[in-house]
């Protein structure tokens, strides 16, 4: 006998990020900021005494207690997670039964339909406007025309760089009956977050993360916020001790140093925009085979006729950044790093 892979896992690719060694790393949307010495310094000793023998804090207490008070929340309105993705996936496979619909929104992160397939669900598309932009009146009548019961998109949107105002927001969560996950990675860079009233809603779990703004990308943590029954509920599904040691440790102790994340913010966001208004200068001198869109993120968003072969020409020269179809997402990089890319991009269009 034969042991053959079920259906929904047989033809499956692991996700396969760029690899290789690229002088400028802009492909993956993390902080270019480097974490001082200072802190590195409290980490080291932070984790030097730590009882490895023992398995972690399930609850992660001292980690939420410093994410509550970074962002004025209650500890008991959170559930850490080994990242995002995690909590991503405990939400589908817990808050889904087999064949209930999921909404998801196109662009839009690809693990959301990712892991709502492997927890069986019926996945449908909501197909943003020409523009990246999302109709929330239609995406509502899409919602009650599937019968939906989880609803997930990322606020603002990876890859768009767009994002939704905080009122429109409410108004789709007040005008469906399903489970809204907003995922705000990004949200750092931008002020229209739900966050203080995550509490409110009965339907309604915000999610965080640390890779983006807090330059923790290599420990990975994220956070899920909701009202005190959602986040019982995802207590009692997620695995117990979910949250290592030396993640807890250091990610409390990072966001204990709010100045230190703040000036990172502000440094994330200057970078952003010299990168933004570099390419909107390309954008006029190039003309109507280019278009780079708005940004609330820490990245570009840029529409090209010919984006496979600028990727290629920025590959060769050492620079790597995020290729989809017909655009190329750039993340917001050091001030040497960003004017490289405009420079080596400018000979590729020339070329």
């Amino acid at each position: 006998m034969t042991y053959r892979l079920n259906d929904k896992i047989r033809d499956l690719k692991p996700y396969e990020p760029i690899s290789g060694q690229y002088r400028i790393r802009l492909d993956a949307n993390e902080s270019f900021l480097p974490l001082p010495d200072d802190i590195i310094q409290k980490i080291r000793q932070e984790t030097a005494c730590a009882a490895y023998n023992r398995y972690p804090d399930s609850t992660a207490g001292e980690l939420c207690e410093r994410f509550a008070a970074y962002h004025g929340l209650n500890t008991e309105s959170l559930t850490a997670g080994n990242g995002s993705d995690e909590l991503i996936s405990v939400l589908c496979n817990a808050f889904l039964m087999k064949g209930d619909s999921i909404l998801t929104v196109a662009p839009d992160f690809s693990m959301y339909k990712f892991y709502a397939s492997l927890s069986e669900a019926n996945c449908v598309e909501y197909q943003k406007k020409p523009d990246l932009t999302i109709d929330v009146d239609d995406m509502i009548r899409c919602a009650a025309r599937h019968n939906t019961k989880l609803i997930v998109f990322s606020n603002p949107c990876n890859p768009t760089s767009l994002g939704l105002k905080r009122e429109e927001v409410r108004r789709l969560i007040t005008s469906v009956p399903a489970l809204v996950v907003v995922d705000e990675a990004y949200m750092d860079f931008w002020d229209q977050s739900l966050l203080p009233e995550a509490e409110q809603y009965d339907n309604l779990i915000i999610l965080r993360t640390c890779s983006k703004a807090f330059a923790m990308a290599g420990i990975r943590l994220g956070f899920a916020v909701a009202n005190p029954t959602l986040t019982k509920a995802l207590h009692a599904v997620k695995s117990p001790y979910n949250v290592n040691t030396l993640t807890q440790k250091i990610g409390a102790l990072i966001l204990s140093e709010p100045e230190w994340i703040q000036a990172s913010i502000r440094k994330v966001v200057e970078s952003r925009d010299e990168l933004y208004r570099g390419f909107r200068q390309l954008e006029a001198d190039v003309g109507a085979d280019m278009h780079v869109y708005p940004t609330v993120t820490n990245f570009v968003l840029i529409r090209l006729e010919n984006a496979k072969e600028i990727y290629d020409y920025l590959l060769k020269a050492g620079i790597a950044v995020r290729f989809l179809g017909d655009f190329l997402r750039i993340t917001a990089g050091s001030g040497e790093e960003n004017a490289e890319v405009l420079r080596v991009f400018a000979d590729a269009l020339k070329r």
